[in-house]
């Protein structure tokens, strides 16, 4: 049921999106057609029927949620995005720089004035403005940090100093804490006096007098037991807690592992200093995968679909001009084997079938690699095990699908040496890839350094110049 509702979201998100670029393009061509046409009052009637369409557009979007809004901007080009953003109440602003790409936050900052946004800062917790500071800059911070009251600026500053990929880092100060001196019926009447609580509140933080962490108290133990119960009976004493300074990749683990909603997080003093929701974890498991996707195929950073063309190719130069430089390394292996492939012109169409297949094989294994380092479930025990098995089955493919097209070669040159050679080169290659499908993230996660960096790219030069190399080799070694 809610994978339809989502859906029906999706679909109905699809079909807004659709109608804010009627309406764009409504406007577009009836002031067009405006500005041509001689009539009295004509500055009046432009500015009428553009009202119009502004009106609408702008009712549109008051019906949209802040991450929809996000959708729409990051699906429009620069002049229609800047357009639609001009149109967005100015209190919203905030949650919506929230959401986009930071790409296209970058695009919607650089055209803001100064007091757009602080206005934008002003509506927004302690831990949404930590979060958006690192794109503002530096005049707008200094003057936000100080229009901000003594509380608020010292969580903001605390937030952070937490480098990013910490607990700290992700945690909200948003959060309800109950004392462990008190009974359950004072706890109701607080929460009556709130009259409201934090989203993804599924259970209050009890602390003493010092604010050290003591334990937690499910929502449901208020409606279910007897309200003169202490909460120290209530309260869980062992409970799933995160230190600001743990890695948030294990955060993550954990939220999965037990199914958590939210959890505290606390200081090396053992004081309760902010809370975990489901929806940060959310937001940095979404924000990783992303950068580990744009990482392997060697983009330096997150690109705007609608940016220049210029700032897109420069985003893209770094690992083409690597892989430019690989490329040319292979092509040198060919050319040192030119004799070879002038007298056995078959070899030229069956060498891209070694390479193709060693670099399929080698991305199999090294996503493999990449995820056991992220769930850190790869270490110094089981990595023999895993290194051995990955060439084992290397190994059996190489064998199976090495014998099923040195029979194809075969039978298409009527040689059984080109066959033999096929399939030895097939075995070689897969045994190559493996290997170092298994040695690149390794490699770079030993130094450092994400384990998907421009991995993809560093893999197909070794499975392309290799493969090559050991083809020809046997070729001129058996053929010659």
């Amino acid at each position: 049921m809610l994978k339809d509702d989502e859906i029906k979201h999706q679909k109905n998100l699809q079909d807004t999106l659709v109608q804010i670029l009627s309406l764009l393009k409504k406007q577009e061509l009836v002031s067009e057609l405006v500005r041509k046409q001689e009539m009295p009052r004509h500055d009046l009637v432009q500015n009428l029927i553009e009202k119009q369409h502004v009106n609408e557009l702008k009712k549109r979007l008051q019906q949209l949620h802040p991450a929809d809004v996000a959708f729409i901007l990051e699906s429009l080009p620069l002049d229609q995005r800047q357009m639609v953003w001009d149109l967005v109440k100015v209190e919203h602003y905030g949650a919506i720089l929230l959401e986009v790409s930071d790409a296209v936050r970058e695009s919607l900052i650089e055209e803001m004035e100064h007091e757009e946004l602080l206005d934008a800062a002003e509506h927004l917790d302690s831990d949404e403005i930590a979060d958006l500071v690192p794109d503002l800059p530096k005049d707008v911070v200094f003057e936000l940090l100080t229009s901000l009251d003594s509380r608020n600026r010292a969580k903001v500053q605390s937030a952070l100093s937490f480098p990013e990929g910490t607990v700290g880092a992700l945690m909200e100060f948003e959060m309800i804490t109950v004392r462990d001196d008190i009974t359950l019926a004072t706890v109701i009447r607080y929460l009556q006096r709130r009259g409201e609580i934090p989203a993804q509140t599924d259970q209050l933080f009890v602390v003493d007098r010092e604010n050290n962490f003591k334990g937690l108290l499910p929502l449901r133990s208020l409606l279910i037991h007897d309200p003169d119960l202490p909460v120290t009976e209530m309260m869980l004493n062992e409970p799933v807690f995160f230190y600001t300074d743990g890695s948030a990749r294990e955060a993550v683990q954990a939220f999965e592992r037990y199914d958590l909603l939210s959890a505290p997080v606390i200081n090396a003093h053992h004081q309760l200093v902010g809370c975990l929701t489901v929806d940060a974890v959310m937001d940095f498991i979404n924000d990783t995968s992303q950068k580990e996707r744009l990482n392997q195929v060697g983009l330096s950073e997150e690109e705007d679909l609608f940016a220049s063309v210029w700032k897109s190719a420069k985003n893209r130069w770094m690992w083409l001009a690597i892989n430019l430089l690989t490329a040319f390394v292979a092509s040198r292996v060919i050319g040192v084997f030119e004799n070879t492939i002038q007298q056995i012109v078959a070899l030229a169409t069956l060498m891209p079938i070694v390479a193709g297949i060693g670099g399929n094989t080698g991305n199999q294994t090294m996503t493999l690699i990449i995820r056991g380092l992220a769930l850190q479930q790869i270490n110094t025990n089981n990595f023999k095990y895993l290194f051995f098995k990955e060439l084992a089955i290397a190994f059996l493919n190489g064998l199976l699908w090495g014998s099923v097209i040195g029979v194809v070669a075969y039978a298409l040159y009527d040689k059984i040496s080109i066959g033999v050679v096929m399939t030895a080169a097939m075995v070689l290659n897969l045994l190559l890839a493996a290997l170092a499908g298994v040695l690149i993230p390794l490699i770079l996660h030993s130094t450092g350094r994400d384990p998907a960096m421009g991995s993809s790219v560093m893999l197909t030069a070794v499975t392309d110049s290799m493969g090559f190399f050991i083809f020809l080799g046997l070729a001129t070694i058996f053929l010659l």
